[in-house]
């Protein structure tokens, strides 16, 4: 999808309005978030050392953006997200199970092919982890989670929309979640592309779970892209909720049982990613060093976008944009950031 402004759309907040509004919604999201799933909130890096293996490779031809450091043999490399580096950083930081951690990830994803408006060069979200039991390795722990985050975003929005009434025009989320796996939608829709397959779902059930994401599936393609060392492809998904405005299907969180040691040597065979296994983060899992977790992302100008009735995520977050972009959005009237 190319970038689409509806018809006749207004911002419903002014651009200061809209500023305040961003900082109080993250500041109530994050404390719900927190409180829900007992996470804490910790500090990020920006960048990791190339050959550290935290970086996540995402659907592994991804290019990071990396740079050399002045008098040092270090080569760094920006971080596409921190699903590596939140695990070892639990084991650093000697959680327990039961409690886990959250913070700001902020990245650069420079081969981003679908500009348009729910995707940017630039990419802010809340990334949290969670020390697990080998117990809570079930779809049902998985479930549960999902659900306490569909309900930290709609607690955000009951409050958004009481302090600014004029948000009370987007209607509510739906908080019952639906959940169905990356095959079930496949089977029903085998003609559809995933995404044809996503819209056709939200657009019937308001917010979803879809499960089993990375995974050949029956057709020998996956659902999605999903690198093979973070999530277990048979216990992750993601959060998507139907996006009125746009008339679309909208993720808001990729997420999922991180892999034990089991999980981890076989997707790294069938994905064909061998060689990670020398990286100091990969020895350290396959020995069974790291805890077991779940954790995921949360996109924060997706979620502010979804919030505020904004057409545009440049509308909500600074980035860059084609001189096509530019225009429509300029003809329409709407002010990029």
């Amino acid at each position: 999808m190319k970038t689409f402004i509806p018809r006749g759309y207004e911002s419903l907040l002014s651009i200061y309005d809209t500023q305040k509004a961003i900082s109080l919604l993250k500041r109530l999201f994050e404390d719900r978030l927190g409180a829900l799933l007992n996470l804490y909130r910790v500090s990020a890096p920006l960048f990791v050392a190339e050959d550290s293996g935290l970086n996540d490779n995402l659907n592994g031809v991804e290019r990071p953006v990396s740079f050399d450091i002045l008098r040092s043999d270090i080569r760094a490399e920006v971080v596409q997200s921190l699903a590596k580096w939140k695990r070892y950083a639990l084991k650093r930081y000697n959680f327990r199970p039961g409690k886990g951690l959250y913070t700001d990830m902020n990245a650069i994803r420079r081969d981003e092919d679908e500009l348009d408006n729910l995707h940017s060069v630039y990419v802010d979200q809340w990334d949290w982890e969670k020390v697990i039991t080998r117990e809570d390795r079930n779809l049902s722990y998985l479930q549960d989670t999902v659900r306490n985050i569909v309900a930290a975003i709609c607690d955000t929005q009951d409050t958004m929309q009481a302090i600014y009434p004029q948000l009370q025009s987007l209607g509510k989320l739906r908080r019952e979640v639906s959940f169905v796996t990356a095959l079930e939608l496949e089977e029903r829709w085998p003609d559809k592309t995933p995404k044809e397959r996503e819209d056709a779902y939200l657009r019937e059930n308001g917010t979803a779970f879809i499960q089993g994401i990375g995974g050949a599936l029956r057709s020998g393609k996956p659902h999605d892209g999903r690198a093979p060392d973070y999530d277990d492809w048979d216990l992750n998904g993601d959060i998507l909720v139907w996006n009125d405005l746009l008339g679309r299907a909208m993720e808001l969180s990729s997420m999922g049982i991180r892999v034990d040691p089991a999980s981890l040597d076989k997707q790294l065979t069938l994905a064909g990613c061998d060689d990670r296994r020398t990286l100091p983060y990969h020895k350290m899992l396959l020995a069974g060093e790291l805890p077991l977790t779940i954790g995921g992302g949360i996109g924060q100008s997706r979620l502010s976008m979804l919030l505020l009735g904004k057409a545009h995520i440049g509308e909500v977050q600074a980035s860059i944009w084609d001189e096509e972009t530019m225009r429509i959005c300029r003809d329409a009237g709407v002010m990029l950031l």
